[in-house]
């Protein structure tokens, strides 16, 4: 029993440490995705100083989770890397230009350009690898006894390329609502226009693969057609939060908007989770599959049940320091 408890339990936190990741990282990669497309170099500056101080501790939660999917579930890796490989590398590689073009873009005058591209490359490359991920994680691996048995570019289909294109979409949607919050006077007002637009683009994705999952993946049509009725509430709930976001963007909501695209990112995860589970190695390895000692288990969990409350306490801290607005000119570089 207490093997199966165990397994619940770190399912959640690795779960809770994904949707912290998805979140709070995903504006400042929206930031980074929408750099080329500021209405000039000063809004720039702006985008960057928003996030200057919490991009680092947000990526907090990709090591955590990363960690605890070690830890707690081991076998996994031996489908996912040799799976993702190529994935996973291009999404780290992505972070590592955008992390570095946060550093000296500040501080280079005639190079500063390229810092630009690193960070809008660096930010596109990560947000396409991380939906391509969850594109294949939806459509499965080629699985004998817990072995990969498929090709290194398996991943890489028309069905995950719509998957990790919609992803940068939606990271998009979630930076320019954060700028909304952070930004004012023509900054902000640029951040209102394209909205909208970056909305309609999300839900006509979000349309297109919720028709196009049932097909690739049947265990996932099993379940919303045949099984579990309930789990049409998040899709739902993932709508309401949509029309909310256009609501608030066209009454010139401050808070609001950021709050709603929130809502909708974790609306959609759910859905996500609640289509697989138990599954973690899809088409059909689950958590209890792919657990490790019950007794390891138990001995990381007491080290994570410390650490977690930490990092609560000092990403809160650090976002009620520097809440407010930026303005042009001022910054925390």
């Amino acid at each position: 029993m207490i093997s199966l408890d165990l397994a619940i339990i770190w399912a959640g936190i690795i779960g809770f440490g994904v949707i912290m990741y998805v979140i709070m990282d995903g504006f400042d990669l929206g930031l980074g995705i929408l750099f080329p497309f500021a209405p000039d170099d000063e809004s720039r500056d702006v985008m960057m100083n928003s996030v200057a101080p919490v991009w680092d501790g947000n990526e907090t939660w990709l090591v955590l989770g990363g960690a605890g999917l070690l830890g707690a579930f081991p076998l996994v890796y031996s489908v996912f890397l040799p799976a993702l490989y190529i994935g996973v590398f291009l999404m780290l590689a992505g972070l590592i230009f955008r992390g570095i073009s946060f550093e000296f873009r500040f501080k280079s005058k005639k190079n500063r350009h390229w810092w630009n591209r690193a960070f809008c490359g660096g930010s596109a490359v990560a947000a396409f690898a991380q939906g391509a991920v969850v594109g294949a994680y939806i459509q499965g691996f080629a699985v004998e006894d817990f072995v990969y048995v498929g090709g290194a570019l398996d991943w890489l289909t028309p069905f995950t390329v719509l998957t990790g294109l919609g992803l940068m979409a939606g990271y998009a949607l979630l930076g320019a609502t954060w700028l909304i919050l952070k930004s004012e006077g023509y900054i902000q007002q640029w951040a209102y226009r394209i909205t909208p637009k970056l909305l309609v683009a999300v839900l006509v994705v979000f349309g297109i693969v919720s028709l196009w999952t049932p097909l690739v993946s049947p265990e996932v049509r099993d379940r919303w057609l045949n099984q579990i009725h309930l789990i049409w509430v998040f899709p739902i709930l993932a709508m309401v939060c949509a029309y909310a976001l256009y609501r608030a963007v066209k009454r010139q909501e401050e808070g609001l908007p950021f709050v709603a695209s929130l809502g909708l990112f974790i609306f959609t995860y759910l859905g996500l989770i609640a289509s697989k589970w138990p599954v973690i190695v899809p088409p059909n390895y689950t958590i209890w599959d792919a657990s490790s000692a019950p007794e390891s288990q138990l001995f990381l969990l007491i080290g994570v049940l410390f650490v977690i409350p930490i990092v609560l306490a000092y990403t809160a801290w650090t976002y009620w320091v520097f809440r407010g607005k930026v303005r042009v000119g001022e910054g925390y570089h």
